[in-house]
């Protein structure tokens, strides 16, 4: 569903970027089911809402990490929160699972879709390790991908989207061609709407309350384009381009 009467046509853009966890990888689900396993182990009854609380104030503590490995650092937190034990070895398993964790159930079947259409590009805040990963499970869809690791940065930092633009004006684009899709209003929608890009928020949280694993943003930037899973996009770019 569109929130904007005065709305660029999904036939206009050339290219869709991405963000990637959170919005193509359930990034909470493998967080929630890495906690879960510890804690059937130890025999303690843990909430994965709540934990997700706790991991999304620790993840954006100065000098918190890069993602997923911050999630060692953040399970001592989550430990101390719900009394689990706090070893390297459930520290090295929450990378790990976050590090393996899969696509949303939509993700695969749209990103193809919509790869027939239009060049995609990832924009992660995640190490390229894990980026490499979670982009096979996606059927390696992506023309172009960057990482902080890649970029230095981490999105909301407008720097992040300008090596994106540098790119696609290699390949004879603008920005202007680019729909930027993301789940985050912190990290991709207001900072999108700032540097002037059509923008698209998949809200995949929309039949729970709060941010969940992602940090709130201090003000809510109604989005160009607006929906609730990955593959009411891929559905609306067929009925624009009149499939």
């Amino acid at each position: 569903m569109a929130t904007t009467t005065d709305l660029k046509p999904l036939t206009a853009f050339s290219y869709i970027s991405f963000d990637v966890v959170g919005t193509l990888i359930d990034f909470e689900g493998a967080i929630k089911g890495g906690l879960a396993d510890i804690a059937a182990k130890e025999g303690i009854d843990l909430n994965g809402e709540a934990a997700l609380a706790v991991y999304r104030d620790a993840r954006y503590e100065p000098d918190a990490g890069l993602f997923p490995d911050d999630l060692g650092r953040c399970y001592g937190r989550i430990a101390a929160a719900f009394g689990l034990p706090d070893t390297p070895e459930y520290r090295q398993s929450m990378v790990d699972a976050v590090g393996d964790a899969d696509p949303f159930a939509d993700s695969v079947e749209a990103m193809a879709r919509l790869k027939a259409r239009y060049k995609l590009i990832a924009m992660t805040n995640a190490r390229r390790w894990a980026f490499d990963k979670y982009a096979a499970k996606l059927g390696n869809p992506f023309w172009a991908g960057f990482t902080c690791d890649d970029t230095g940065t981490e999105k909301p930092d407008p720097s992040f989207f300008h090596h994106v633009f540098d790119r696609v004006a290699m390949d004879g684009g603008t920005k202007s061609d680019i729909l930027h899709t993301a789940q985050s209003q912190h990290h991709d929608i207001g900072i999108s709407r700032e540097l002037g890009m059509t923008n698209a928020w998949i809200q995949r949280r929309h039949a729970q309350d709060g941010y969940g694993g992602t940090i709130e943003p201090v003000s809510f930037t109604e989005p160009d384009y607006h929906f609730h899973t990955l593959i009411e996009l891929a559905d609306a770019a067929d009925a624009a381009f009149g499939a």
